[in-house]
């Protein structure tokens, strides 16, 4: 029960992802609803609302949010991330992306495994960054955290 049974992306004044970006969000929220690890840790003794969850993303005044309802849409609650911490990290993402996607037009294979590998690595380290950020807040693994970092990052596209 402690899953993601939704998504969705509040996409209002965001830039128009390239079609590389966009299938990058198609691919991570397929695999999200496939297999994630997402629950509320308890608090302050309140009774924690079972899930599935339903998980809304956006960017507000400059804050990440994640706004949560249960399977049924009944609000449970939100919370709102610095984007600071994830500001180096993304760009960094962004950058290795695009050397990815333009060495796979005209690079052997040898090299674009070795900038798909410093790819995966910055993808981890977004993740230990989100797993971090979201302490107290929600109880995500590895996996989700990988997949919920590449929709972090669409949504800090342009």
């Amino acid at each position: 029960m402690n899953r993601i049974c939704h998504i969705e992306i509040d996409e209002n004044g965001l830039a128009r992802p390239t079609p590389e970006i966009e299938q990058e969000r198609k691919v991570a929220i397929f695999d999200l609803l496939e297999e994630n690890s997402f629950g509320l840790p308890a608090r302050e003794g309140r009774d924690i609302p079972a899930g599935p969850y339903r998980l809304g993303l956006a960017i507000r005044e400059g804050r990440l949010v994640f706004s949560l309802a249960s399977e049924d849409a009944h609000p449970v609650g939100e919370f709102h991330l610095s984007l600071g911490p994830f500001r180096q990290v993304v760009k960094d993402y962004f950058q290795i992306c695009e050397s990815y996607f333009d060495a796979v037009k005209r690079l052997p294979p040898s090299q674009i495994e070795a900038i798909d590998m410093a790819r995966r690595g910055i993808h981890n380290e977004g993740a230990r960054v989100l797993q971090e950020r979201l302490e107290g807040k929600a109880l995500v693994d590895t996996a989700t955290a990988r997949r919920l970092f590449t929709l972090i990052c669409v949504l800090n596209w342009g």
